[in-house]
């Protein structure tokens, strides 16, 4: 009567209550397999039809718009059905688009081996950042691989404009001794300007390179990176062996580290499809097929026309550079390289600055700013600190403790930049980060560290005063200074 009486009111709960087998089989203590056994003797499991979704209107929809755009990402579609009137969950579109979305098919792949000498391939990949005189710019590395031996040149960059390809085509195929009759590119906006379907329109200034060089530019096939596979596996290579748990420092120190693992590491790596050969084996012998590179090497320089603002500055890349007072107004040239950036008023050189790869900073030559300090005396303070400012990073720490303690800042501006002039920017900067890390404001003790840096003493310059310059110093006989008294 027991047994019976339980499995009734198993019966009941199921059926009746519609209360799930778990629930049953906790409430009532009893093992799950004397609830299936009691509801099976008893009838067979109810049938639930299935449940009706707010979605289902709207599946037609989806399902049209997936097999037009298959990879459409799901929170699109989501935007796209709230528009038309969904008010579900972007969690239940998710799991129907997860069960619906098309798969795409497998693509057999062709391996193909170039010609010594028919190509190189060109590509970057992104490596990290790099921090330059406080400015934080993304790292690069720019790659080059020959095709036929897999030797390749690298080199970081803080640049992606056409010049900076330029630059490293130029480098890269001196590198080589010589160029392949291919330069196989992506589809960067610096490399091609315009392309639709085979119809395509490369950057004029590639165009030029290509013109000089004998090089014939090809573009892989748009979201193909397979075309290119030779270096896109010598990225991979790189991060693996070169980046990873490597610091860079600064561009100068991690090109040479690059340049010496490409001539070392990478070319006594075996080649993939030649056995028993080492890539500068196979290099060897693609290098008498590469072209001759001309005579004269192709200029690289970027030429652009800019305007000389209020102050005597040309703005170029988020920097303004100086220039002198008398062109303000017109209309300069400025030709830029990795190095260096030269102003030119026609074919004359108004000023040349180097290249400052920082963002937003003020580079200012000291002779371009006499005039304008001449004529505008109440003009030196405000100068002399955007001079302090633009070659010792923390001055403006110390400026301000300074003026906490009510000090003149004319003054001690003045005298911060006789330190400046004496001891240079470098030895002036260290010393002002040691002055503030001991929290330290006197001007004597930064006069002393200046001293102590250097290595040889410094003549401090001595200043007299008009009156006492015209003063006549009358002698005297000193005959009588040893006589006793």
């Amino acid at each position: 009567m027991v047994d019976q009486a339980r499995d009734a009111e198993i019966r009941r709960l199921f059926f009746a209550e519609h209360w799930k087998k778990g629930t049953i089989s906790t409430q009532l203590g009893v093992h799950h397999e004397v609830v299936e056994r009691a509801i099976g003797a008893l009838g067979p499991e109810p049938r639930r039809g299935p449940r009706a979704s707010i979605l289902d209107p709207y599946k037609p929809f989806v399902q049209e718009t997936l097999e037009q755009y298959p990879t459409l990402c799901s929170s699109r579609l989501f935007d796209m059905l709230c528009e038309r009137g969904y008010s579900g969950s972007e969690r239940t579109l998710r799991r129907h688009v997860r069960a619906v979305r098309p798969v795409p098919r497998a693509e057999a792949f062709l391996r193909i081996e170039t010609l010594p000498g028919e190509q190189s391939q060109v590509d970057w990949g992104h490596v990290g950042t790099q921090l330059i005189d406080g400015s934080e710019r993304a790292l690069w590395v720019f790659v080059i691989v020959l095709a036929h031996c897999r030797a390749f040149w690298a080199e970081l960059v803080v640049d992606l404009t056409v010049h900076s390809l330029l630059r490293s085509l130029v480098r890269a195929s001196t590198y080589f001794g010589g160029v392949t009759r291919q330069w196989l590119f992506d589809n960067p906006k610096i490399v091609v300007i315009e392309r639709n379907g085979d119809a395509i329109r490369y950057h004029p200034d590639l165009l030029r390179l290509c013109g000089a060089m004998h090089v014939q530019p090809r573009l892989c096939g748009v979201r193909k990176p397979e075309h290119k596979g030779g270096v896109e596996r010598a990225i991979r290579y790189l991060r693996q062996r070169f980046f990873a748990a490597r610091t860079i420092r600064d561009l100068a120190q991690g090109n040479a580290e690059l340049l010496d693992f490409a001539q070392s590491t990478a070319m006594s790596r075996p080649h993939p499809t030649r056995a028993g050969l080492t890539v500068q084996e196979v290099f060897a012998e693609e290098k008498t097929h590469l072209l001759s590179l001309p005579a004269v090497l192709p200029c690289t320089d970027a030429m652009t026309p800019v305007r000389v603002d209020k102050t005597a500055c040309v703005r170029f890349d988020t920097n303004s550079y100086s220039v002198p007072p008398a062109y303000v107004g017109k209309t300069l040239t400025i030709v830029s390289s990795d190095t260096a950036v030269r102003v030119l008023d026609g074919d004359s050189e108004v000023a040349v600055h180097e290249r400052c790869w920082a963002k937003r900073k003020l580079l200012e030559q000291r002779h371009h700013r006499e005039e304008i300090l001449a004529a505008k005396r109440a003009a030196r303070d405000p100068k002399g600190r955007d001079r302090l400012r633009a070659e010792v990073p923390r001055i403006d720490e110390l400026l301000q403790a300074w003026a906490d303690e009510g000090r003149n800042l004319g003054s001690m501006v003045a005298r911060t930049l006789k330190l400046l002039d004496l001891y240079g920017a470098t030895t002036l900067a260290a010393c002002v980060q040691q002055l503030l890390e001991r929290d330290g404001t006197d001007f004597g003790a930064l006069t002393l560290l200046c001293e102590k840096s250097r290595k040889r003493p410094v003549a401090l310059p001595l200043e007299l005063a008009p009156h006492v310059q015209d003063r006549d110093v009358v002698p005297h006989d000193l005959g009588d200074y040893d006589d006793d008294e």
